[in-house]
């Protein structure tokens, strides 16, 4: 019983670390292509969309605000 909890735990550890890679510099410009961004810019568009409709909450998103008073 013994034995296989570490042969698991092993096995667990040795696929952790295959998974891992380096990645050269001119490399890096392959994994910023917009495939390969996890967020979907029309889906946060969308997302947005139906905060404002829900909440009535505009802004917040990291734009641009100020208090009324002209400062920003």
């Amino acid at each position: 019983m013994r034995r296989t909890v570490h042969v698991m735990l092993g096995a667990a550890v040795f696929l952790t670390l295959a998974g891992c890679a380096s990645v050269a510099p001119w490399e890096r410009d392959v994994h910023a292509l917009e495939g390969m961004r996890l967020d979907d810019p029309a889906c946060q568009r969308f997302e947005r969309n139906v905060e404002v409709y829900r909440e009535g909450a505009a802004g917040a998103n990291g734009g641009k605000s100020g208090g009324g008073c002209g400062c920003t």
